[in-house]
């Protein structure tokens, strides 16, 4: 399985061109939680602090500006240590 993927400050050109702002979002207070990706999920944190550490593997921060890849078929623990405001669509 492939891990997560994270680009930093990714440009307006690429976010334009991915079509973020029209994605929904997703807001999510402090807090730690399991979660498990049934398929693909790719999100651009507006806000936010997390820790997301894959079963059996190392945990990766993200947090604002970040564009984000989850794999399809990660179980891992989201660690949220400042409130999440994120753009996100799956497949």
């Amino acid at each position: 399985m492939e891990g997560i993927k994270v680009e930093k400050n990714p440009s307006a050109e690429v976010l334009e061109k991915l079509g973020v702002r029209r994605w929904p979002i997703w807001t999510k207070e402090v807090s730690t939680f399991p979660w498990r990706y049934d398929e693909p999920e790719t999100c651009f944190f507006l806000e936010g602090d997390v820790v997301v550490t894959p079963d059996g593997g190392e945990a990766v921060h993200v947090g604002r500006g970040d564009l984000v890849t989850f794999p399809s078929g990660m179980s891992c623990t989201w660690s949220v240590r400042e409130p999440v405001r994120k753009h996100y669509r799956f497949g």
